[in-house]
């Protein structure tokens, strides 16, 4: 069963990864309804008949369920629960309403078991699922034998219609699903390579300020404490005393400042070089062109945090294949384009939440940032006018 939580359905190539699976398993459904269900045809007995024809909707029923839990990794725990157990319970109750169907004529069970046995191993993960694999082949084994000794059939056919059935359908479904796997696994470690990125990058800034402003507020603390109690014995002191402590403060809001500048003034070249480190590794092909290295600094400071939104939204929010990024001269501005494909079919406003701040910084420096989606492909624009250019 595929773990995981970050395929929500969201991702266009996931659908149709997902559909392509589920054709796949429905395969596994359809044959557990077919082949069985020539066995009531051939029985006699109208009630064994009905029965039979019963217990085989219904394990087909259970078995669609279980399919489909295994390829749906946000159905919470306790639907998946019962998908499990009822198609347990459905393969259970097949043996004495199947069993007996098929007037000596069809091993009926042994068709069902053999799609019993061979939906167990897509079903069974993890440390026990190749104990659960192994017990359910052999019961299934030992059960067709049995069925097939008390109605005639003989004991031989029915053991090779379960064994080779079984092959069959795991066979066929197996692949389908293991490669689901790998999709759903690659996605959700796309996202979590693109929050780690974001969370050491707030780290960074929060250590950094705490390095910075810690000592500062504590000495800033101790000296206002001190001006309070000298306030009624040396007042020429305490003013001395809080007079260093608006010293100290204004200090402390100009390495404030600096700081705030050179976290928003990272080298623009070094910055792309990363992004594309990072979308290489997460199999997507970027390109870049344009000066990146020429720019005044100012223009790299606004470039800068609209680069940073928008590749993670690139990593967290597309299935993108490609990315281009462009960087061009415009009069006395710069332009920045980035463009990729896979967007979700979504109003661009849902895929770019966090450039809410961004634009409305570059619009306080007068520039400009547009986004937009268009046959797949998702396309940021940013400026950054004159009045940026010229350092703040």
């Amino acid at each position: 069963m595929v773990s995981g939580t970050s395929a929500n359905g969201s991702d266009p190539r996931l659908r149709r990864a997902r559909l392509g699976t589920l054709a796949s398993l429905a395969t596994a459904v359809l044959t557990s309804l077919t082949l069985p269900g020539i066995g009531p045809f051939l029985e006699s007995d109208a009630l064994w008949a009905a029965l039979g024809a019963a217990g085989i909707l219904a394990f087909a029923a259970a078995q669609a369920g279980a399919l489909y839990a295994a390829v749906t990794p946000w159905l919470s725990a306790a639907v998946r629960r019962r998908l499990m157990a009822a198609f347990v319970a459905a393969s259970l109750l097949s043996v004495p309403l199947v069993g007996p169907v098929g007037d000596g004529r069809w091993a009926t069970w042994a068709w069902l078991g053999g799609c019993l046995a061979g939906t167990v191993p897509l079903l069974a993960r993890g440390p026990t699922g190749r104990w659960i694999t192994a017990l359910a082949a052999l019961a299934t084994l030992a059960v067709a034998a049995a069925l097939g000794a008390l109605t005639g059939d003989g004991a031989l056919v029915p053991v090779l219609i379960a064994a080779s059935l079984a092959l069959t359908v795991a066979g066929m479904s197996g692949l389908p699903l293991w490669l689901w796997g790998l999709l759903v696994d690659a996605r959700a470690g796309r996202e979590a390579q693109a929050r780690l990125a974001a969370t050491e990058e707030r780290l960074r800034f929060a250590r950094d300020v705490h390095d910075l402003l810690g000592h500062s507020l504590s000495v800033i603390a101790l000296k206002a404490e001190l001006a309070a109690r000298l306030s009624s014995l040396d007042a020429e002191r305490a003013g001395r005393e809080a007079s260093d402590v608006q010293r100290l403060a204004a200090s402390a809001l100009a390495e404030m400042r600096e700081v705030v500048h050179g976290y928003r003034a990272v080298d623009l070249a070094d910055q792309l070089a990363a992004i594309q480190r990072v979308f290489h590794s997460s199999g997507i092909r970027c390109t870049v062109l344009g000066p990146t290295t020429d720019l005044p600094p100012s223009a790299s400071a606004q470039l800068v945090p609209v680069l940073r939104e928008a590749s993670t939204n690139v990593l967290r929010h597309s299935a993108a294949r490609w990315c281009a990024i462009e960087i061009a001269r415009r009069g006395d501005g710069v332009r920045m384009t980035m463009a990729n494909d896979g967007a979700a079919p979504a109003a661009p406003d849902r895929h770019s939440s966090g450039l809410a701040g961004l634009r409305e910084r570059l619009a306080d420096a007068g520039g400009t940032l547009r986004v937009g989606s268009e046959g797949g492909v998702f396309t940021l624009e940013a400026t950054v006018g004159p009045g940026a250019m010229t350092p703040r």
